[in-house]
């Protein structure tokens, strides 16, 4: 029975990992920043090692505990992008965790005679946008747009150079967005709204983008651990069908069991709209393209994401409807 690391253990995502590990018969030791966040993971009631908990991520974190007789780590937590960045140098912010804090955290790995290590990066090391051009893959070459991208390409280099030197191995996972009941940021808005029964001007619109279900994205985590195809992989995930914003607004509907009311606004007319009240990048995200090739973990691996997309979102809508109306 392997053991594994997670970090980010009571989080969004941490929790389904702990889940789809628990099922491949590993020992897991979850990782919690405080006591808040150990409490938080007990209350999920898996069976797994009492939590560990690490303090702040950074250049100082003592890993030697967590660490311990460890096989393999999923690292999950990190600084992660906000809308409304509050740091006076958000790069550095977002590179004294997302970098510097995985560094030492590899090291340690390395030094403690762990396995492998499991880095969940982002599509944001990619790029911001497909629009006009084919999807995103692992044969891109980055290209980061924000400091938290950059600080994930910065890892994602660091922990290359890492496994070069050690026999650490280390495999790169960039999912886009990631989907399921219990998440938060734009999706739980869009849920919000359409609850209310609010007239979106989403009717035309008709991109496509790319979406992750949370428990297909600890599926292919879990994998990873001891997979011998993933060792030195980057690899790019998705729920392998993509979806217009329309689309999307329309099966989170059905789940909430409402009425996805969507008024066909043209596209120009939405974008001159938001563009007058300085809110272009929410254009980006509701009207543009960013679509994913996964068909290279699919193979290599021989995965097949286990939640369908149309079941994932209307799972979520059903509990929006549960617990939140």
């Amino acid at each position: 029975m392997s053991r594994v690391a997670v970090t980010g253990a009571d989080g969004f995502v941490g929790r389904h990992v702990c889940r789809a590990l628990i099922a491949r018969g590993a020992m897991v030791r979850p990782l919690a920043r405080d006591q808040e966040c150990a409490d938080r993971f007990r209350s999920f009631g898996l069976n797994t090692e009492a939590p560990v908990i690490v303090g702040d991520i950074g250049v100082d974190t003592d890993w030697s505990a967590a660490l311990d007789a460890v096989d393999a780590v999923v690292h999950l937590a990190a600084r992660v992008h906000v809308m409304n960045e509050t740091a006076a140098d958000p790069l550095e912010a977002f590179r004294e965790v997302n970098v510097r804090g995985t560094q030492l955290l590899a090291r340690s790995a390395a030094a403690a005679g762990v396995g492998r290590l499991v880095f969940v990066s982002s599509i944001k090391v990619n790029g911001e946008s497909t629009t006009g051009r084919g999807p995103f893959s692992e044969r891109d070459e980055p290209a980061p747009e924000d400091p938290y991208g950059q600080s994930k390409y910065e890892a994602e280099l660091a922990l290359k150079a890492i496994a070069s030197e050690t026999s650490l191995e280390v495999t790169i996972i960039r999912p886009p967005l990631v989907h399921g009941p219990g998440v938060g940021g734009n999706l739980l808005t869009l849920m919000k709204l359409v609850s209310r029964g609010l007239p979106l001007p989403l009717g035309a619109v008709r991109n496509r983008r790319s979406l992750i279900h949370v428990e297909n994205l600890a599926d292919v985590l879990a994998l990873c651990t001891d997979h011998p195809n993933a060792v030195g992989a980057v690899f790019t995930v998705s729920d392998g069908m993509d979806l217009s914003t329309a689309d999307l607004v329309r099966r989170l509907a059905e789940g909430m069991e409402k009425t996805a009311r969507l008024v066909p606004v043209p596209v120009l007319l939405l974008k001159l709209g938001l563009g007058v009240f300085g809110k272009a990048g929410v254009y980006d995200r509701l009207a543009g393209d960013l679509v994913i090739d996964p068909s290279t973990v699919m193979m290599q691996l021989n995965w097949e994401p286990p939640v369908p997309v149309d079941d994932g979102l209307k799972t979520m809508g059903a509990w929006y409807r549960r617990e939140r109306l």
